[in-house]
């Protein structure tokens, strides 16, 4: 039967138990019972106490068989409803342990079988190394959930092109309009009495803001949508440091966005 080694075994608890967005005590104690492991040391900290009965279960079992049964209950998306901003870093420092086991925490919740990585840069490119760095930016989760899959693969082109339609995807939930592009933009923000105003459009500054918003937004839409649907990827360069400034434009939108009013139509 398969068995996790020793250091596996220690990076699995310590994402799982990670201070800022690992497992709660409380989470802890009430998954270890529901998977029937033992656990030996509720008084230590998080890491060790996951590590500890880890340990001691596939020591007595001889299998890992339970610890892959606690990893995909922690790892269900339905658990993070209340507190969705937690599973996606979480499963970030999950993915770096797992990578040295063959598997990895799919978005969907799921655990699958993934080729085993050989060294640390190989873990750490599959556990989303773009990912914790937008995080650590603190860009708007709307973005990081809507390019997940994209950005998985480390793929800038693609991870931008969905970046980017994410927002009209946010203008389109907000004003129930069903264009596409300059015309949605133009259809939300546009007019003196927009269907979403991002302040209250009071003063000329205010409303200049808005148009400024508007061309922001197209602007983006024209530059990376309609330049990246129409070339082909190996002809579009975009380094790493491109595409996570983007990314943190794409959040600011979202922000606007979530906060913009929508003024009464006469």
């Amino acid at each position: 039967m398969k068995t996790f080694t020793q250091s596996q075994l220690q990076a699995i608890a310590d994402a799982l138990g990670d201070t800022d967005y690992g497992l709660t005590g409380s989470e802890i104690g009430h998954l270890l019972a529901t998977v029937k492991i033992v656990d030996t040391d509720p008084q230590m900290t998080k890491r060790h106490r996951l590590y500890n009965a880890f340990a001691s279960d596939q020591n007595s079992r001889k299998q890992r068989t339970h610890i892959i049964a606690f990893i995909r209950k922690a790892m269900k998306p339905e658990r993070f409803a209340r507190d969705p901003e937690r599973f996606e870093p979480m499963r970030l420092n999950l993915n770096r342990a797992l990578a040295f086991a063959g598997l990895a925490v799919k978005a969907s919740g799921e655990l699958a079988a993934v080729d085993a990585a050989e060294t640390l840069s190989q873990a750490t490119r599959r556990a989303l190394e773009l990912r914790s760095d937008l995080t650590s930016r603190g860009v708007h989760p709307d973005v990081l959930w809507f390019c997940r899959e994209e950005l998985l693969a480390d793929n800038y082109f693609h991870a931008v092109l969905e970046a980017v339609k994410s927002v009209a995807d946010k203008i389109r939930q907000r004003t129930g309009l069903t264009d596409d592009g300059a015309v949605l933009v133009d259809r939300a923000f546009s007019g003196d009495v927009p269907m979403l105003a991002i302040n209250e459009l009071k003063s000329e500054s205010q409303k200049g803001e808005q148009r400024g918003f508007s061309s922001l937004v197209k602007g983006t839409f024209s530059m990376f949508r309609n330049t990246t649907a129409h070339a082909p990827r190996i002809r579009w360069q975009m380094p790493k440091e491109d595409a996570e400034d983007l990314f943190s434009m794409v959040s600011l939108m979202h922000r606007r966005i979530d906060a913009a009013i929508m003024p009464p139509r006469v």
